[in-house]
C-alpha cells in the first residue's frame, strides 16, 4: 500500500487523538479503504469496521440507501454517496466519522454520462452536515482504486485535523 499506509497511520492517529472511531461503506473499493486502515497494528481502538455494499440489494438492505434513490439517480451518484454515509451513522451509534464510496473502476461499465473513473465519495461526522465529492479518476482499474482510496483517507483526516 505504501504512500496510503502512512496516511492511513495519520487518519488512525488523528483518530485516536480526538477519541471518535471509524466506519467506511464501499462499493467500487470493495473494501480497500478499511483494509489500508486495518493493515496498522493497533488499527481495531480506531476502526469499528466497514461494510462492501457492491449491489445495489446490499446497498438498500445495509445501510438504507433509498430504492427511490437508486431509481432516479443511479448507484453511481452524490445522492447515492450521501445516503450511504449517512446510513452507516443511522445504523451503528459507535460509529463517530465515516467516509463511503460508490464508482466505475471500470474497465468497462462507463458511459458518456458516467465514465469510467468517475467516483462519488463522501464523508460524515456524526452531527455534522455530509461532504460529497465528485472525482474523476484516470487510469486502470487499480489505479482508480487506488485513487479512490487515497481521497477517501484524505476526507476523513481533514475534519480530525481542524
Amino acid at each position: 500500500m505504501g504512500d496510503l499506509t502512512g496516511l492511513a497511520t495519520r487518519v488512525l492517529a488523528a483518530a485516536r487523538a480526538k477519541g471518535l472511531r471509524l466506519g467506511t461503506v464501499e462499493s467500487c473499493t470493495g473494501g480497500l479503504i478499511a483494509g489500508a486502515l486495518t493493515e496498522i497494528a493497533g488499527s481495531s481502538d480506531v476502526v469499528e469496521g466497514g461494510i462492501v455494499t457492491y449491489s445495489n440489494d446490499l446497498k438498500t438492505l445495509l445501510v438504507g440507501v433509498p430504492a427511490e434513490t437508486l431509481a432516479a439517480h443511479g448507484a453511481v451518484s452524490a445522492q447515492t454517496a450521501g445516503a450511504m454515509v449517512g446510513g452507516l451513522l443511522a445504523r451503528v451509534p459507535t460509529v463517530d466519522l465515516a467516509v463511503a464510496v460508490t464508482g466505475i473502476a471500470g474497465p468497462s461499465g462507463g458511459s458518456a454520462e458516467k465514465p469510467v473513473g468517475l467516483v462519488y465519495l463522501a464523508c460524515q461526522r456524526r452531527g455534522n452536515a455530509v461532504q460529497v465529492e465528485r472525482q474523476i479518476f484516470p487510469g486502470d482499474r487499480a489505479e482508480i482504486r487506488r485513487a479512490t482510496v487515497n481521497r477517501a483517507l484524505q476526507m476523513l483526516l481533514e475534519p480530525l485535523e481542524t
